[in-house]
């Protein structure tokens, strides 16, 4: 199959495709500190677009159960969705590589992993049944267990996996973050809440994630507010849109809370305070 790779090498320009899946693409560079030399405005969004076909189009002709590698392509699909400023592209192209790779991990590590963990747990207690009825004997603890080469590429696949969950993460909190409003802010703020707990990321995304959870709260907020008084303004328009061909508004009713029970019953006034 062919398919695009990295998009950034020393010499060549930032979107130049390659043809292998499994190699991320090096455009995200607002989560480094490393510099980077662009080309003009136009040319730099024909190359992102240029690559989006190309991402496309290896995603399209790969198989379907390839869920590893899709999820590459679709990461990297949102990260060239960013670069042009293309926020609701990019979240629903990184959601596609998240549900991907969830698919991967359930399909290859979700039953084989508890039934190794409980293999691994009964290994551990009849370790521990040895060592009280021979520790008197042994004075040095036993050599630590070499890693086979199926457990050498079970942990590559993780890690693996881990990599591009980060990278899809940070191109969908950064996009959500980006578009505003109170769903994505919110939803902006439960990814960089799940990158903070993540091991693998590099320092710059560390530091973005920290800044990120700093800063996101009060943006939630403020977005909330404004999003629940302009929902009231809306009901409130269309309550009197319907009263006021009995010569009623909704300023004839007020919601009157009960300190007792904290409930709220409706009163109503004929004329109402402002009429």
């Amino acid at each position: 199959m062919s398919s695009p790779t990295r998009t950034q090498e020393k010499g060549k320009s930032p979107s130049d495709p390659n043809t292998d899946p499994n190699i991320e693409p090096d455009i995200d560079a607002d989560e480094s500190t490393a510099p980077e030399r662009f080309p003009p405005e136009e040319e730099a969004a024909s190359k992102y677009e240029n690559a989006i076909n190309k991402y496309e189009e290896a995603a399209n002709i790969c198989p379907h159960y390839l869920d590893y590698e899709l999820a590459v392509l679709k990461s990297n699909i949102a990260a060239c969705h960013l670069k042009l400023e293309q926020y609701k592209e990019a979240i629903k192209s990184a959601t596609d590589a998240l549900d991907g790779l969830a698919r991967v991990e359930k399909s290859e590590f979700g039953e084989n992993d508890s039934k190794e963990e409980k293999g691994k747990d009964e290994a551990k207690e009849d370790e521990v049944e040895e060592e009280i009825v021979s520790s008197g004997a042994q004075k040095s603890a036993p050599a630590a267990k070499e890693e086979t080469p199926e457990e050498m590429v079970r942990r590559k696949r993780q890690d693996d996996i881990l990599r591009i969950r980060a990278k899809a993460l940070m191109r969908r909190a950064r996009a959500r973050s980006e578009l505003g409003g109170w769903s994505n802010l919110s939803s902006a703020e439960e990814d960089y809440k799940t990158l903070a707990t993540m091991k693998n990321l590099s320092g710059a995304d560390e530091k973005i994630v920290r800044a990120q959870l700093r800063s996101l709260p009060p943006r939630v907020k403020v977005a909330q507010e404004t999003e629940m008084a302009e929902m009231w303004g809306k009901l409130k328009d269309l309550g009197n849109g319907i009263l006021r061909p009995f010569g009623l508004s909704t300023e004839n009713f007020k919601m009157v809370k009960d300190e007792k029970t904290g409930g709220y019953s409706m009163n109503f006034s004929q004329n109402p305070p402002g009429q």
